[in-house]
């Protein structure tokens, strides 16, 4: 009798053991600790990384010093693809260099990734299309002129001009307000998910306007007044419009709608989170629905965002927002949300004691708070997203002359905020930054 006991209790291990790794085998498991991201830029690395070999070892190098998540870009600025679409072209030349796909680029990375337990986020660039350095992309190959962006430079002659001739930006943003866009973007988004069903996630990059002085085209001006409810007497006097202080410079004197003209334009861009987030769910309900964001919230009502929580009222801080605001927060509908703490000053006490100015790439002006140190920064974005989880974000780049601010910024993130991710692998490569990275995670695990 005991003997017979004692082989049902084997059995029972036995079968149990078994099925457990069965399990494991046929349906992935993320790591189950603190997110640590790694950003692989689209044109930065594909001429590197469009072999097996590389990913093979980059890929073990990662997991090997715990990282969590590879975030694979396949949409770059100019709005190509690194994959075969149905929408879009594919990326198959950069700098002047050719580019042959022998296998599937996002498909090995899965592949690849999952054998050594880590996930992979598909990247896609959202609300640009075109490259104004080198004249590369959907705006200016495909015909798409009236995709891109109208911007309102600071001058006093009240002239608008289409982002492609600003040339000291290198990004061709598009109108997010503009529906034909809109319906292209989202297809791409569906057709990843379609394309990729063991992908575990997709992070929409640049959901966003281009800055403060756009979008100025009919289409918008046509889109606000209907928000409104009434016609512009004088556009874009009612928004704002460029008049010079004492000193000469320019500076935008608000007009009467200024207010609503901020909360519509963030407005649209939650239809369209909401939209993107049906759309991509519709296809894998378990897919991971991501977005990445400055940081810098106070400012961050010029690019038409408000990644806040529903239940945070910035007008109680801010006098560009209105009482109905905060019915734009979008932090509820993201699965993953990581923000780009683009510091180089880490603590609060090294910010008060030199109080740098900073100026990120979507601020108008030079900004100076605690707002712009990477601690200053996690502990005010736990008041603006409330319960909402945020993946700290770091710019490695920044700290090629400091890079011991690398591993203490991947600390202090870790330490702060929900996780850490590093844009971009490049950099880490480029300057051997690896002993710093390490550091840092390793140094990490031991912070109360």
């Amino acid at each position: 009798m005991i003997k017979k006991i004692t082989l049902f209790i084997t059995m029972v291990i036995v079968l149990f053991c078994s099925c457990h790794k069965k399990q494991k085998n046929e349906s992935f498991e993320a790591p189950d600790q603190l997110p640590k991201l790694m950003w692989i830029d689209a044109t930065a690395n594909i001429h590197r990384f469009n072999n097996k070999d590389t990913i093979d070892h980059y890929l073990q190098k990662l997991s090997d010093l715990g990282f969590t998540d590879v975030v694979v870009d396949i949409r770059p600025i100019s709005g190509h693809v690194l994959y075969d679409s149905e929408y879009a072209p594919k990326l198959t030349e950069w700098n002047g260099q050719p580019i042959t796909y022998t296998f599937d680029y996002l498909g090995y990375f899965i592949e690849k990734a999952h054998k050594l337990n880590m996930q992979v986020q598909a990247s896609m660039n959202t609300f640009v299309a075109g490259h104004n350095y080198v004249d590369r992309g959907i705006i200016y190959e495909q015909g798409k002129t009236e995709w891109a962006s109208v911007v309102y430079p600071p001058s006093e002659e009240r002239t608008f001009i289409p982002i492609t001739e600003e040339k000291q930006k290198y990004s061709a943003m598009v109108n997010p307000a503009n529906e034909e866009f809109q319906e292209y973007i989202l297809g791409i988004f569906e057709e990843v998910a379609q394309k990729y069903p063991e992908l575990d996630g997709i992070i929409l990059d640049r959901v966003r306007y281009d800055g403060f002085t756009a979008d100025f085209s009919d289409l918008s001006r046509y889109k606000f007044e209907e928000y409104l409810g009434k016609k512009l007497n004088k556009f874009p006097d009612d928004i704002y419009v460029w008049k010079k202080d004492p000193q000469g410079n320019l500076y935008p004197e608000r007009g009467q709608y200024f207010v609503q003209w901020v909360e519509w334009r963030t407005q649209v861009i939650y239809d369209f989170i909401v939209k993107a987030r049906d759309r991509i769910k519709s296809v894998n309900p378990d897919l991971s629905f991501g977005d990445y964001t400055g940081a810098w919230y106070p400012t961050y009502f010029e690019v038409g965002v408000n990644f806040a929580s529903k239940h945070y009222d910035p007008s109680k801080e801010y006098d560009w927002a209105g009482p109905t605001y905060k019915n734009t927060g979008y932090a509820e509908l993201i699965d993953l949300f990581t923000v780009g703490n683009y510091y180089t000053t880490i603590t609060r006490e090294e910010y008060l004691k030199n109080n740098p100015e900073v100026r990120n790439e979507t601020d108008m002006q030079a900004q100076s708070s605690l707002w712009y140190c990477v601690e200053g920064s996690c502990e005010n974005l736990r008041t603006v997203m409330g319960e909402n989880k945020f993946i700290g974000g770091i710019l490695a780049d920044q700290f090629y002359d400091n890079p011991e601010g690398l591993t203490e910024s991947i600390k202090m993130n870790l330490h702060k905020s929900d996780g850490v991710m590093i844009f971009d692998i490049v950099h880490i490569i480029n300057k051997n930054m690896w002993e710093y990275v390490e550091k840092g995670l390793r140094e990490s695990e031991v912070i109360p």
